[in-house]
């Protein structure tokens, strides 16, 4: 029944209608954009009132002096199909006074109450002013230029905060903001752009999208399944920052992730076992120095950890300091307190508590807040030796530990001390070596 298009599926089918329409001047392809959820009002008190009023009309031979809408029993009716902007030196336009704003049955909304303030009289006529009230996105689909100059009575905000600070940097939101406030955010933008109250075209300069926490059976946390989590029930039980920290330890900002409360405790071990090394180098002083290898671990951690939290990768950078702290545990009483400081500096912004009853053990009699953070020597984040593997006839049978820079010969030296490779070319001949520096070497032998 459908002609040239019988036996199409449906997307093919789609384009080809299409492009016959358009031959025959009968229509064509259009893109089209649906919004969700772009009512912009709603019958409760708080929002941004709306600035709109309308005329009143009265019975016929009734005069406007002789009547007040707000009595009771009084005939009237509010011309909503003719709306009048209250002027601009009238504005802000502000809610009333009202000990009951609960909704009622009124469905012009709780407003509709407040008739001192509903009806008034101007130029010797009555007017009803809009009872809905904006759904608060007035205010925070700009709030991020009214953060620049939030007391500033004159204007929204000085054109001079917003050449220093504007356009925002990183928003950080959930998916669900592209479809809202992320769009809704960027309309408004445009319109005081358009309109010269700011010289940056778009608002924000980069996005990321955190992951949702699933409950424990991987599903979405919902009271109908029962496996919504309280953060208040973790925080009684292990405190404000093993939660923090679990979250960013679970994966990935951006990527979903099912909570596990049992893992909570994996944290927690960290905490103490970081606390634990600061207390012992509260008790030393500054004639315990740092050896080589803890200067390195410390200055590639620095590195790690700063780097890690530009990018927002949270779970490496506290996985680094759990490296950080194993070593530092491993040196007993002999924990130098620069390292501890650094440590404790950089937990700090992940575990803020923890961060500060450190820094108050190590002797500082102020907050950390205020300290620098902490500076990498790039020098020392490069290391001088390289692990590799060596195998023989293709096989892995150890592993060497050499200077970067060592030639095939250097390599072999060090290949023949390993029991397990010298064993698996005892009686052989070698016919054969592969070396590729800082990878790896591959023995050939019969």
């Amino acid at each position: 029944n459908s002609g040239v298009f019988d036996g199409m599926k449906t997307q093919k089918a789609k384009k080809a209608i299409t492009a016959k329409l358009a031959e025959i001047s009968s229509g064509g392809p259009k893109i089209t954009y649906k919004l969700r959820d772009w009512v912009f009002s709603r019958q409760r008190y708080w929002g941004e009132p709306i600035p709109i009023y309308f005329p009143i009309d009265f019975p016929e031979g009734v005069e406007d002096s002789d009547v007040d809408p707000k009595v009771d029993g009084c005939e009237h009716t509010i011309r909503f199909d003719k709306p009048i902007p209250v002027d601009e030196a009238d504005l802000p336009l502000t809610l009333p006074e009202m000990e009951d704003f609960s909704p009622g049955d009124d469905p012009a909304g709780c407003l509709a109450r407040a008739k001192d303030w509903r009806y008034f009289q101007k130029d010797g006529k009555w007017f009803s002013r809009e009872t809905n009230t904006m759904p608060q996105w007035a205010g925070s689909c700009w709030y991020y230029f009214r953060f620049l100059d939030p007391k500033n009575g004159e204007s929204a905000f000085s054109p001079e905060l917003d050449e220093d600070w504007m356009p925002v940097d990183l928003y950080v939101g959930g998916a669900e903001h592209a479809v809202l406030h992320l769009l809704y955010a960027r309309f408004w933008h445009q319109v005081l752009y358009d309109l010269g109250y700011t010289k940056h075209p778009e608002p924000f300069q980069k996005l990321v999208h955190q992951g949702m926490i699933l409950g424990s059976d991987g599903e979405k946390m919902s009271k109908s399944r029962g496996n919504v989590v309280n953060p208040d029930d973790v925080v009684e039980v292990h405190g404000a920052d093993a939660l923090r920290l679990y979250e960013m330890f679970m994966g990935p900002l951006e990527a979903v992730k099912p909570w596990q409360t049992s893992q909570v405790s994996g944290v927690v071990r960290f905490q103490n076992k970081l606390f634990n090394v600061v207390k012992e180098a509260a008790k030393n002083d500054a004639s315990v120095e740092m050896d080589e290898e803890t200067t390195k671990i410390l200055h590639k951690t620095m590195k790690k950890v700063t780097e890690d939290i530009e990018n927002m990768s949270f779970n490496t950078a506290i996985s680094a300091m759990m490296v950080l702290t194993n070593h530092l545990t491993s040196l007993k009483d002999q924990v130098p307190r620069e390292a501890a400081e650094k440590l404790t500096l950089m937990v700090s912004p992940f575990a803020p508590h923890l961060g500060e009853e450190c820094w108050s053990l190590l002797g500082h009699d102020y907050t950390l807040a205020y300290h620098p953070w902490v500076e990498h020597d790039e020098a020392l984040c490069v290391d001088n030796t390289v692990k590799m593997g060596v195998q023989v006839n293709g096989k892995t049978r150890g592993e060497i530990e050499i200077p970067k820079d060592a030639d095939q010969e250097g390599a072999m030296a060090e290949a023949m001390k390993v029991q397990s490779v010298s064993n698996q070319l005892d009686g052989k001949d070698v016919k054969k070596i592969i070396y590729v520096p800082g990878r790896i070497l591959n023995i050939v032998a019969k």
